[in-house]
């Protein structure tokens, strides 16, 4: 079956979260599996130099506002998965993916319709159509909403279907109505059965409406997204399609994200033989600055792009509480100013307490996951998350609220079973007696050794998950399928 992947951002050519590491790792599963995959990125500023080779097809866009034109580049083959870069340098040659300094351009709309419309012209000149083509969150909507509006007489489409995946509701590519014929579209989708969003553009919305199967990155998260508080005002449109939306936990890419064999780390280390996590908490620390390490006073990490939605409001709300623990609090991440100037501050009053970067470090996350005892994240909501499985192969303890992928994956402990500390109220006292409940057990000795070898040992790689998508994509492909889309 052949598989087309459109996507914002994909590791390793672009990333600012977990839709990156998902991109990067579900196709190469898929192509284990036997199917052909490929995969469609923009070109960023960023996208490492030498990532591709020129000019692969040079294309013309019509889109409202006039023609735009990008060529499509040949960035290489690995593991099976082709992939190709859209350049298009007056939308994507800038510093950041859609905003700067914290504000998103004001053109995303345009930006992201150039890349979709790109994506179908460049896939249309291909000797094949694609079975199917999988999109993923808002700046990829567009995709099932031209298929089947632009597209909808184009034969060479007619038996391609679109599984459209929903990472997080919270970001929906909301835009003024006037947008809607600067980016190609015709005034009769402006309805309440169409993009229409309380008198704006809704591009979330057209792609839960126009794509043939919805997926999201865990199956407790496929249920919160269908009420008021997860739903992000879409919940009701999601629930007029849950007959065709399916719940599929993200998986791990271990070939990167193993403590045995990470490169990145000062020392390896197993279930079997955990020395070098001693190692590694030792360099972390004075990589941040302490310079002579406490080795037995825990390490809390935090790994996160710096927004509310993460917690960080409950974070702050207990920040000289956590800074009379004793433990060192490792965070890394980017995000909203408050939350960055947040940590800035706790740093510079606790030094020895707070050790901070402000950045997205790749190199510096690996770190964090193996020198942490314990790694934070009460999150608001979750859809998934990646970090906490991470934690759970690098000894790492998670501490999390129960929501979405974080309940999904995370067992409480018990002294036996179970692999991390969940609470359930979003309150900061709640997530403070949740962090001193793990502080006291990792004083214990062989029960904590037990619940760091609990996680170590589960197994979140993405074959079942790849195998999950393949029977959805399979399950569109059947006759009856096609069949009761035209209906």
């Amino acid at each position: 079956m052949k598989v087309a992947f459109v996507a914002s951002e994909g590791v390793p050519f672009s990333k600012t979260g977990g839709l990156a590491d998902v991109v990067g790792a579900l196709p190469k599963a898929l192509a284990a599996l036997g199917h052909d995959v490929e995969v469609i990125l923009p070109r960023y500023r960023s996208t490492p130099a030498g990532a591709a080779v020129p000019h692969a097809q040079s294309l013309t866009l019509p889109l409202g506002i006039g023609f735009k034109f990008a060529a499509v580049q040949d960035a290489g083959r690995t593991q099976q998965v082709q992939t190709f870069l859209v350049d298009c340098p007056e939308y994507f040659d800038r510093d950041g993916l859609y905003q700067q300094n914290g504000a998103d351009f004001a053109d995303n709309a345009h930006r992201f319709a150039a890349f979709s419309m790109a994506a179908l012209e460049f896939l249309k000149r291909q000797s094949a159509p694609p079975d199917i083509i999988h999109c993923h969150d808002w700046p990829t909507a567009l995709v099932p909403v031209y298929l089947r509006n632009l597209y909808v007489g184009d034969r060479y489409f007619g038996n391609t279907h679109v599984v459209f995946t929903i990472h997080n509701m919270g970001y929906q590519g909301i835009f003024p109505p006037h947008f809607l014929p600067q980016i190609g579209l015709h005034a009769g989708l402006f309805t309440i059965d169409g993009l229409e969003y309380y008198g704006n553009v809704n591009l979330l919305k057209g792609g839960i409406i126009f794509s043939d199967f919805i997926t999201t990155v865990s199956g407790k998260y496929a249920e919160e997204i269908q009420t008021p508080e997860f739903g992000c005002g879409l919940e009701g449109v999601v629930r007029s399609r849950a007959g065709h939306l399916q719940g599929i936990l993200n998986g791990v890419d271990y070939q990167e994200w193993d403590p045995a064999t990470d490169k990145l780390l000062a020392a390896h280390y197993t279930p079997a033989d955990l020395k070098g996590k001693t190692a590694c908490k030792k360099a972390l620390l004075e990589k941040m600055g302490v310079a002579a390490p406490a080795l037995t006073r825990p390490v809390i990490g935090i790994i996160s792009r710096f927004a509310s939605q993460k917690g960080f409001d409950l974070i702050a709300s207990i920040s000289e509480q956590l800074a009379a623990l004793d433990v060192y609090i490792v965070a890394l991440g980017t995000g909203e100013r408050a939350f960055e100037d947040l940590f800035r501050t706790l740093a510079a009053k606790y030094p020895e307490k707070f050790l901070v970067k402000i950045a997205y470090d790749n190199a510096l996350a690996h770190q964090i996951e193996a020198g942490s005892d314990m790694f934070l994240m009460p999150s608001r909501y979750e859809p998934c998350g990646l970090n906490q499985i991470y934690s759970l192969k690098y000894g790492a303890v998670p501490i999390v609220r129960a929501t979405g992928g974080l309940d999904d994956t995370i067992d409480p402990f018990d002294g036996k079973a179970g692999t991390g500390f969940k609470f359930q109220d979003y309150s900061p006292q709640v997530l403070l007696a949740t962090i001193q409940s793990a502080l006291h057990a990792f004083k214990t000795g062989s029960p904590w050794r037990t619940l760091m070898l609990n996680g170590m040992k589960k197994d979140f790689s993405w074959a079942a998950s790849a195998k999950a998508y393949a029977r959805i994509y399979e399950g569109l492909r059947k006759p009856e399928s096609r069949t009761a889309q035209k209906a």
